[in-house]
């Protein structure tokens, strides 16, 4: 009988992260899920009372409908487990029926900054590492084998937060490591200033959205301006804002965000994965966060990053070290 393994994701990032991963385990049977929960938090999931969070049900129909929409099982909540192996890009939930598994944590992307919350979670470990809200605490569980990052700098920055030095694997993060690909594209923009939002509201952190629109229409001087909203966004309220106070400039709410920012000469962001991107492509980049450690955190560009993982999840099911 063939050995299997699950795929748990939850944003379009994670979802088409893991199948790329899955393309390099053929030998192995698949499974993919939507993040779930058990007990009290998955009656909050049911009610949608943790929407700001990976496991929310808006995310979880999204990734449900690229899940069928190339042919891949699906197996929610992991009902016809157990499994030898599992995936997942969040150990902020780990529900029961998994956690005797095998499980191998992938980075999604950027890690939020560390708030009051973060610090509270940590210390009083009792409670859930989504309180925290965001992703400042992703490695913070200690359940998996192997914990595979974007790069030398992540690996430091998770030790920083407490994460088990030999857990953890500078594999390259699908999606991150080949942005050069994105120069490769149709859409027909060129040489503007793109601002890429961030869905601070939705997940009841402070923004003040018109200052942030303003700052790019100040970088842009004169120059073309598009604004890329954040899937997560509330896309009525966030062009209403964007026609307020950048008159004349191109909102998409979809779209490829990497084709973008690789057609583009500016980007300006505020807590976005999209600035790693910029970095790589050597865009010039504006972001709340310091440039000199985003530089030292850009993701390693070895187009391999799918493969290094499917090779540290073979090597566990194998028997085998990291």
């Amino acid at each position: 009988m063939r050995r299997r393994i699950l795929f748990i994701c939850g944003s379009m990032n994670q979802t088409t992260q893991m199948h790329q991963i899955s393309g390099h385990l053929p030998e192995y049977e698949h499974t993919f899920s939507p993040y779930y929960c058990d007990g009290p938090v998955e009656i909050l999931r049911r009610r949608g009372l943790i929407e700001y969070t990976i496991a929310g049900n808006k995310l979880a129909g999204r990734c449900r409908s690229y899940l069928q929409s190339h042919g891949l099982p699906i197996d929610f909540q992991a009902k016809t487990g157990p499994y030898d192996l599992v995936l997942t890009g969040s150990d902020l939930f780990l529900p029961k029926n998994i956690r005797a598994s095998t499980i191998v944590l992938v980075q999604e992307g950027m890690t939020d900054p560390e708030s009051i919350m973060f610090h509270l979670v940590k210390r009083l470990r009792f409670l859930p590492l989504w309180l925290a809200v965001g992703t400042s605490t992703t490695g913070l569980s200690d359940a998996y084998r192997a914990f595979c990052v974007a790069s030398e700098g992540y690996r430091d920055l998770f030790i920083g937060k407490g994460v088990r030095p030999e857990k953890i694997v500078v594999t390259g993060i699908p999606n991150f490591d080949d942005c050069q690909r994105y120069r490769r594209n149709d859409f027909p923009y060129r040489h503007y200033v793109l601002a890429c939002t961030s869905a601070l509201r939705e997940i009841f952190r402070r923004e003040n959205r018109k200052a942030f629109i303003r700052r790019a229409v100040q970088i842009a001087d004169g120059r073309p301006l598009i604004f890329k909203l954040h899937p997560n966004e509330d896309v009525p309220r966030a062009t209403r804002e964007i026609h307020r106070h950048a008159q004349g400039a191109l909102v998409f709410p979809t779209g490829s965000a990497e084709e973008m920012i690789a057609n583009c000469d500016v980007l300006v962001t505020r807590v976005s994965s999209t600035a790693l991107v910029g970095l790589a492509l050597g865009k010039e980049t504006y972001s709340d966060f310091d440039m000199d450690e985003l530089r030292r955190l850009t993701p390693v560009q070895n187009a391999s990053a799918a493969f290094n993982i499917a090779n540290v999840c073979r090597r566990l099911l194998e028997g085998g070290s990291l």
